[in-house]
């Protein structure tokens, strides 16, 4: 059972790492760099895969808003909240709100897409989207890789048994959030098809 657990971890768990990036996926990031603090993965890696994964997502995410921005930014009453909040602390914060708003729960989706709609050049956006990244890979991955270090001394005494229930808890952990992942995205009402205004 751990050995088919391991095998599902190393065949899968970069592309793993790779989706949470895409969206708002710290969990599937701490989990994985608590798995690379005991030689499961490798750190380098998923701290290399969460930036890419990371700038990419939210580069799409401003292409869109700079196009078809009040379309989505009006397609539900949730986005519609999000992006309320994410205008006003672009406004009041400019260039921080930029580099910071990875870390901004709830509004993080939207806030890609508000800096798009708001107009900001793609030469401004594009060096800050990369900075923000490095810094928010750089936090979740090694922050993760030194707390899981430390959750793992705590269990250094304990059995076998309760290791391997850690490892099996983390896989879950990752499984169903990539499931919710899909089904949220799958699930999510479409747009209503009327023009910008």
């Amino acid at each position: 059972m751990m050995d088919a657990v391991l095998q599902f971890i190393d065949s899968y768990g970069y592309w793993a790492v790779f989706l949470g990036s895409l969206v708002e996926g710290e969990s599937v990031i701490l989990t994985a760099s608590a798995l690379a603090s005991q030689g499961i993965l490798n750190i380098h890696y998923i701290a290399v895969i969460a930036f890419v994964g990371t700038t990419i997502a939210d580069q799409i995410l401003y292409f869109l808003g700079r196009k078809y921005g009040n379309r989505i930014l009006n397609s539900s009453e949730r986005m519609k909240n999000a992006s309320a909040k994410a205008f006003h602390l672009l406004r009041k914060y400019d260039t921080y709100f930029i580099i910071a708003c990875r870390f901004i729960y709830g509004v993080r989706v939207a806030s890609a897409i508000v800096i798009g709609a708001s107009g900001i050049p793609p030469k401004r956006f594009i060096p800050l989207n990369i900075l923000s990244a490095a810094i928010w890979a750089i936090i979740s991955c090694y922050g993760g890789y030194y707390l899981g270090s430390y959750v793992i001394a705590l269990f250094e005494q304990s059995s076998h048994l309760q290791k391997n229930i850690m490892i099996a808890a983390g896989v879950l952990l990752v499984v169903g959030f990539i499931a919710t992942t899909i089904y949220k995205i799958f699930s999510s009402p479409k747009p209503k098809d009327n023009k910008e205004g």
